[in-house]
């Protein structure tokens, strides 16, 4: 299955070719930072699926964090599209970077919601993990 995106300015493009990838919602502060005060939903690509189509990058990475991730973005529009995190071989791909996110079908997992706000919500009979869940 092939999902196609971008930012929000057509800048920046990629293709992820491959089965359909799993993802949930995240609800660290980091990604409420980087949504605007919403939990993210992504998905995890294998490093091969996913390329690059149009466009490069600006990264950005908080050098004070014990384990800093490197936020992906357009120079130009700002919006963010994917998460390289140290250790974890997949890609973070934003779900609303997606040309047809209503095509996803949904999330699998919850993660950090020990930082979710009050007035998040989290979708009834969603597993949830106050952190990353355990590794499998």
């Amino acid at each position: 299955m092939a999902i196609d995106g971008g930012c929000y300015c057509g800048a920046l493009r990629y293709r992820i070719d491959g089965p359909t990838p799993r993802g949930g919602l995240c609800y660290c502060r980091a990604c409420q930072h980087a949504s605007g005060g919403s939990p993210n939903a992504f998905v995890l690509v294998r490093p091969e699926d996913f390329a690059w189509t149009r466009g490069t990058p600006a990264r950005f990475r908080r050098p004070d964090l014990p384990v800093p991730v490197t936020r992906e973005f357009c120079a130009d529009c700002g919006t963010q599209v994917t998460t390289i995190r140290p250790g974890q071989p997949a890609r973070i791909v934003k779900v609303g970077s997606f040309d047809q996110p209503q095509d996803w079908p949904g999330p699998g997992f919850a993660i950090f919601t020990i930082e979710k706000a009050p007035w998040h919500i989290l979708p009834p009979g969603l597993p949830a993990f106050d952190g990353l869940p355990p590794a499998r």
